[in-house]
């Protein structure tokens, strides 16, 4: 397993919108097919696009049960995810408490993660969610779509397009 954390040379990404994430989803896509995409982390393309697909719709369809995180992190709370909405999610985090750190990493073809995600994205960016973020608490519809277009910021940056 590669320690994220220390992973060199990640694209550096900046969408404005969930639309973007999807157009570098499937440019990314299309690289794989032509067999010219790098990755420098630890997940398929397709496990990425489906993790971003799941955590996309978990505040419309509900959450599956997520550690309590510890009482500092939770006093922090405000701070990182204000951090996260201008700067974006930094690499290596995983929820505490958890075995394998997150949900929604599935080995699935890069065509359905792929799929799932274009259909997450366009759902998140028409229906407000009306469940509250198991660390952040309740968000506004723009703050949702920021943190998940930080969210694939993140994942797509450890994908190279050669």
């Amino acid at each position: 397993m590669i320690n994220t954390k220390k992973v060199r040379g990640r694209r550096v990404l900046a969408f404005d919108s969930l639309a973007e994430a999807i157009v570098d989803g499937e440019h990314l896509a299309a690289a794989e097919r032509a067999g010219t995409l790098r990755a420098t982390g630890n997940w398929t393309l397709g496990q990425a696009l489906g993790h971003l697909a799941f955590w996309a719709a978990a505040p419309l369809d509900g959450y599956p049960p997520v550690p309590r995180a510890p009482w500092f992190l939770r006093m922090m709370a405000p701070w990182i995810k204000a951090r996260f909405l201008r700067k974006g999610l930094m690499p290596g985090l995983s929820i505490p408490n958890m075995p394998g750190g997150t949900y929604g990493v599935a080995l699935i073809p890069t065509d359905q993660g792929l799929a799932q995600c274009r259909q997450a994205f366009e759902r998140l960016t028409h229906e407000a969610p009306t469940v509250a973020n198991p660390f952040f608490g309740p968000l506004t519809h723009e703050e949702w779509i920021k943190l998940n277009v930080r969210h694939a910021e993140l994942h797509l940056s450890f994908f190279h397009p050669e």
